[in-house]
């Protein structure tokens, strides 16, 4: 894991229940935990400040670090996108965008991929993208500043079999399944629930940042879609319940270990 994720997933899934602020000896305390001495940790805050992810003030000789808005408005869009998983039912209909933009402006283009593959949409064609889910007023809201030219269009198909082959077309669902396995071999190998909870404050802590390391990219690779128009043994379900569980038994012995380091240095 790299410092700064730490950095970011501390004050996720910790500190922001602690006030939100955090003295630079705290932070030094807490990295420690995950091998990084304090020398890469004090190099990686000021890297982070300089960036513009954290507004710091003093008290005292200290220096107290607290995120910035944009740092936030990163964090609460990853924590709802990680946490607040789900499959709706399907009205039956895709919406569609359809982008035309400069041959020379790559950049632009990139971007429009990156947003829209945020957005949960596929790529159905080189230039169409589809999402099950109602997100046409996100796309407008994400891409207001585009020069692009966006036509943004709810649509649907023939049958249900066009419908699955379009999901086939759009998301490589079978790699996503495969990974998904193995990500539920992993959590169904941990430690059961009562050791969970058991677990020393330091050990919860780095075990508990670790599982969200390793489950963080899956809500942004998987679209979310609805039952309807995924395979019958979708994996992804129980990846989600068992990482919720793991992630909430170690919550009490991990926070305790936070908000003990934070009352050492407090005053």
């Amino acid at each position: 894991m790299k410092p700064r994720s730490v950095v970011f997933d501390l004050f996720g899934d910790h500190l922001r229940y602690h006030g939100g602020a955090a003295r630079t000896q705290v932070l030094v305390d807490l990295l420690e935990v995950f091998g990084v001495g304090e020398p890469t940790a004090r190099i990686v805050l000021a890297r982070m400040r300089k960036e513009g992810w954290f507004d710091t003030h003093r008290e005292g000789r200290q220096v107290v670090h607290t995120l910035s808005d944009k740092a936030w408005r990163l964090l609460d869009e990853g924590r709802t996108r990680i946490f607040e998983r789900g499959h709706q039912p399907w009205d039956g209909q895709w919406r569609m965008v359809i982008y035309a933009v400069s041959e020379q402006d790559r950049a632009e283009r990139e971007r429009l991929r990156r947003t829209l593959s945020w957005l949960g949409f596929g790529p159905l064609a080189t230039a169409t993208w589809i999402s099950p889910h109602e997100a046409l007023d996100d796309v407008e809201r994400a891409l207001s500043g585009t020069s692009a030219r966006l036509d943004l269009l709810t649509c649907r198909s023939r049958d249900r079999a066009t419908d699955l082959d379009m999901v086939d077309r759009a998301w490589d669902l079978k790699t996503l399944g495969r990974d998904y396995q193995d990500l539920v071999a992993r959590l169904e190998a941990l430690p059961p629930v009562a050791e969970l909870v058991a677990m020393s404050g330091p050990d919860a802590l780095r075990r508990r940042i670790e599982l969200v390391a390793d489950y963080r990219h899956f809500p942004f690779r998987d679209p979310d879609l609805p039952a309807d128009l995924l395979p019958a043994d979708w994996p992804g379900g129980r990846a989600h319940e068992l990482f919720i569980v793991a992630h909430e038994a170690l919550s009490a012995p991990a926070d305790a270990h936070v908000a003990a380091v934070l009352d050492r240095h407090a005053g």
